[in-house]
């Protein structure tokens, strides 16, 4: 059985889906209802739920509680699709599917498909210091919540995700040595998902030196998902990975089969959750939740879509 179809996996899934509906509510209430209508339709789209998902997983390993990790769940999870949602438009990579769904401008137009990106985004962060003000008389729970949201603002920001963004679009039609496309998607992709290990981490108290173990496991598995990516974008049916495949070649984008071919391109895939296991097995924890942290790296090395 697949990682994300076992109960524990769906029951933190559940868990994150019950309250991304309470939050949007919030802010439909006090808004825009045509803004809040196309946020919702990105931010409660069906999906794995990989990086909430995995941020509760190693909360969880590392001792914590899925309930005092909920907030950053769901603001992580609005920050994924904050950036599906710009990285969809016509002027980044121009993509009509997502989650094999119309994207957000092909439904609401592009103005308001930005703008529902910039609502996801500035929601995350109210609802991350909606958290702080519930933290003010522990010291230590704050210091612990205002890292995790450290965290997260920079790998999605100029440093991070943006950057990657950034230099992604600036590499179209060119020739891109290895490095340059590990610096792209370190920071496009595996920031996010670093991210979301490393907060988990923190916010279940863990030791500094397994933080840091579970953050390179993040990493590790972020590059290896965009790696993944890469070759469905090659050998994957649009059906099936549901969002257009082959279009990377036809926008001449710098992937892993692009500038290493498809052998190896897979042969890299390997190494890198290999290297993800290998940090996981350096970190100590619940040996339970570090076995199915495992075991999604294994099952995303060959998943379908």
């Amino acid at each position: 059985m697949a990682s994300w179809e076992r109960p524990e996996y769906r029951a933190m899934k559940a868990l994150v889906e019950g309250r991304l509906p309470l939050l949007m509510d919030g802010a439909s209430a006090r808004g825009s209802k045509a803004l809040a209508d196309a946020m919702r339709y990105s931010l409660l789209a069906p999906g794995k739920r990989l990086r909430p998902v995995l941020l509760l997983l190693c909360c969880k390993a590392c001792g914590g509680q899925a309930e005092e990790a909920l907030p950053f769940a769901c603001a992580i999870e609005m920050v994924h699709c904050y950036s599906l949602i710009h990285d969809d438009l016509p002027c980044m990579d121009d993509d009509d599917l997502r989650r094999g769904m119309p994207t957000s401008h092909k439904v609401y137009g592009e103005g308001m498909a930005v703008l529902a990106g910039d609502g996801l985004l500035s929601l995350a962060f109210e609802t991350l210091h909606e958290d702080y003000a519930l933290c003010s008389g522990e010291p230590e729970k704050l210091r612990r919540h205002t890292a995790a949201g450290r965290m997260l603002a920079e790998a999605c920001g100029a440093c991070g995700m943006v950057a990657g963004q950034a230099e992604d679009l600036a590499a179209e039609g060119k020739a891109v040595p290895g490095e340059a496309l590990d610096f792209i998607h370190v920071r496009k992709t595996a920031a996010l998902i670093r991210a979301a290990a490393g907060m988990g981490a923190v916010l279940g108290g863990a030791a500094e030196e397994d933080a840091r173990e579970y953050a390179a496991y993040g990493e590790s598995l972020g590059l290896a998902f965009q790696v993944a990516d890469d070759i469905l974008d090659v050998t994957g049916d649009t059906q099936v990975i549901g969002k257009t495949a082959g279009k990377d070649a036809a926008q001449q984008k710098a992937t892993y089969p692009a500038v290493y071919g498809l052998a190896a391109s897979r042969v890299r895939l390997a190494e890198l959750t290999e290297r993800a296991a290998c940090a996981l097995g350096r970190a100590r924890g619940d040996a339970a939740a570090i076995g199915m942290l495992s075991g999604l790296a294994r099952e995303l090395e060959t998943r379908a879509k």
